[in-house]
């Protein structure tokens, strides 16, 4: 039997339900520690490039979720709308992605053949991160979507959750309980990005 016939495995279904809400409220659809026990365990298993570990995960829930979105507002002073912001604070909580550079310093030098290949690895083990968390939050019923307003809130948020100067922040993911679905995706012609060849 092929393996994505298989009843067991879950992962298409899984990314068919993962969407961006925008729609999200502080009504989490289950206890907050589910929600951490993810986190936790998807960035214990997602791989990256000799296995550097680079990946570093804050998760942000009541007030230091809302300074977080207000410090966000005043960074762009205005230049992004109140409701906007206020769209993601409405949610439980924010998941910042970072990657901690003193790691991919370190694996520079020690493999210096592939010393420019590191930044894009960690890169890619944050977007696998990314994916994994975002997928895992909704099968258990938590909406969220991923922003990226760095690198022009990088300061702010580094001196609000007291972070190293290494860590190089990647993306925001607020989360929370879903006030409204998104509507239905078109189907495209996949055959535009993928060529079987045989």
């Amino acid at each position: 039997m092929q393996l994505w016939k298989r009843k067991d495995v879950k992962i298409l279904e899984s990314l068919k339900e993962r969407r961006s809400y925008y729609d999200i409220n502080k009504n989490l659809p289950v206890e907050e520690g589910k929600v951490f026990d993810l986190v936790e365990q998807a960035t214990e298993l997602v791989p990256d490039a000799f296995n550097m570990k680079s990946s570093r995960v804050i998760v942000a829930v009541g007030e230091k979720h809302n300074q977080l979105w207000d410090n966000i507002y005043d960074v762009f002073q205005g230049k992004v709308p109140r409701e906007k912001i206020d769209s993601f604070k409405n949610g439980y909580g924010t998941i910042l992605y970072y990657y901690d550079n003193d790691v991919v310093k370190s694996l520079q030098s020690q493999f210096a053949s592939y010393a420019d290949r590191f930044p894009g690895w960690a890169n890619q083990s944050a977007g696998m991160l990314q994916l994994s968390i975002w997928s895992g939050l909704r099968e258990l019923g938590v909406g969220a979507s991923l922003q990226h307003y760095n690198p022009v809130i990088d300061e702010m948020v580094r001196e609000i959750f007291n972070l190293p100067e290494s860590y190089v922040l990647n993306a925001q993911m607020p989360f929370g309980g879903i006030g409204s679905h998104p509507g239905e995706k078109e189907k495209e012609d996949i055959s535009k990005r993928v060529k079987i060849v045989k």
